[in-house]
């Protein structure tokens, strides 16, 4: 929710515009639906082509005019002038238009109030953003805005991103224009909440409305240090993961913080300008996401970026970022800051309060397994696929009633899967993802008396190398 469209509207609406209500047919304009507002030239402008995409990405509901400015001028490509939309879904006033249209090179901005999910198929709507070079989504409630999901407002807004225009959004419309919205169609959630159970009520989500280009596998968050919402963000990322959201098995928070803005060029090249924005990376399973169980995740990888710096989201960093776990839904401290790690072919460090172990050839039978049972859990496993044939085995002891979770970062040096044996070499669960790089994961529960022995088995399906794989083991 933002605050920003509720207060006393910031100045006179231009004698060139037009205030025209819209009622669907044989309603009323007493009962309308979408109102609309104009500022500017009354005729929109007519190119053959733009310069685009570009996109801001704002974290509160404002317009940042820096990011603004730089988004205008990369589709009008230097010269002539573009019309912009702002849509809203609550309020009586048009304080982002108030801003943009003094802007130079905009020749119109227009806000559309609408108040119902049947109002992303209105004809004027629809035809307003088509016109439109720009598309701006002010802050609010972002279950309005998902609630326009299929309707024909969807493909009107993606036409403007084909034809060369672009699309930004700050608070709510930050969030709807990630590939996984966090809806908050149930209620707001707070970092304490999600990380004590990322299942909770208050995580609702919804894929599948907008996707940009270099912008994939994403969930958006604002307000983001103002209202200390890193743990809610991690609890995102762990949930895009586990349900299944992203394409590849990781899933990027982008957090962007009050009064701060990331402007993305068509290249897919995110600039900051402001207080600072976060780039939240879980790149596994979580070691434990379950209904009604705080959340265990090691090592989130996170960059973070201050006024001025770059994140290149067509060509995802692999280095510079620092790390940050969260164990039994409890996060490392000082989350907001860290060293960067510059050294990115060492494995990441075990989590704290955790052990790590590094495979001890040869170990390629259950016989000759490595034996891990008396090391510290959450336990982070290193080794290498040497061959094609290669299998790695580790053995480690269940208490009765005791649940073994393990997520293996897999390089993309080959294609590895994993098994999970009982202490008569029985495969009691698998983890068979196809594809070099593709990160596996499996769990099991002990539900006889007493301990029992298990084994982890980490076989090569295809290719080999001295790249590790990393497994996070983790008992609860």
């Amino acid at each position: 929710m933002s605050p920003f469209r509720n207060r006393r509207r910031l100045s006179v609406v231009a004698a060139a515009a037009v205030l025209t209500t819209l009622a669907p047919v044989g309603v009323t304009a007493a009962h309308a639906q979408v109102t609309r507002i104009r500022q500017g030239s009354a005729t929109d402008v007519s190119r053959a082509a733009w310069s685009g995409p570009a996109y801001t990405m704002n974290g509160s509901g404002g317009i940042v005019t820096a990011t603004m400015t730089r988004a205008i001028d990369a589709i009008r490509g230097g010269t002539g002038a573009i019309d912009v939309v702002v849509i809203a879904a609550s309020g009586t006033t048009t304080p982002e238009c108030d801003v943009i249209t003094d802007l130079a090179g905009v020749n119109s901005c227009t806000t559309l109030t609408l108040t119902a999910a049947r109002d992303g198929n209105d004809a004027q709507v629809n035809t307003d953003i088509r016109n439109a070079e720009f598309v701006y989504f002010a802050g609010g409630n972002q279950c309005n805005y998902v609630a326009w999901k299929g309707t024909a407002l969807e493909a009107s807004v993606e036409s403007v991103v084909a034809k060369g225009g672009g699309v930004g959004g700050g608070s709510a419309g930050h969030h709807v224009n990630s590939d996984i919205v966090y809806d908050a169609c149930a209620a707001s959630t707070t970092s304490a909440t999600a990380l004590d159970d990322p299942y909770h009520r208050s995580l609702t989500f919804t894929t599948g409305m907008f996707r940009w280009p270099h912008y994939a596998d994403t969930v958006n968050d604002s307000h983001f240090v103002e209202r200390d919402r890193m743990g809610r963000t991690m609890a995102f990322v762990a949930r895009a993961i586990k349900d299944g959201r992203t394409s590849g098995g990781k899933a990027w928070g982008v957090g962007v913080d009050r009064d701060s803005s990331l402007y993305l060029d068509r290249n897919g090249l995110a600039t900051l300008s402001g207080g600072s924005a976060y780039v939240v990376l879980g790149d596994h399973q979580p070691e434990v996401a379950v209904a009604g169980q705080p959340l265990t995740y090691a090592n989130f990888k996170i960059w973070k970026l201050t006024n001025g710096q770059t994140y290149d989201f067509a060509n995802r960093p692999t280095c510079g970022y620092y790390l940050k776990s969260v164990n039994a839904g409890i996060p490392s401290s000082n989350l907001y800051s860290g060293t960067p790690v510059t050294d990115c072919t060492t494995p990441p460090p075990p989590p704290p309060g955790g052990g790590s172990f590094t495979e001890v050839e040869p170990n390629d039978s259950r016989s000759a397994a490595n034996d891990v049972s008396g090391n510290t859990y959450p336990l982070t496993v290193t080794g290498d696929m040497k061959s094609s044939s290669d299998r790695d085995y580790f053995a480690l002891t269940l208490n009765s009633k005791q649940k073994l979770t393990v997520a293996c970062a897999v390089p993309t040096a080959y294609d590895a899967d994993i098994y999970l044996l009982d202490s008569g070499g029985s495969t009691v669960t698998r983890s068979v993802n196809d594809g070099a790089g593709v990160d596996e994961s499996a769990s099991l529960t002990r539900n006889t008396s007493g301990t029992g022995t298990y084994y982890l088995d980490v076989e090569a399906y295809s290719g080999s190398g001295t790249a590790d794989y990393t497994c996070t083991l983790t008992k609860s």
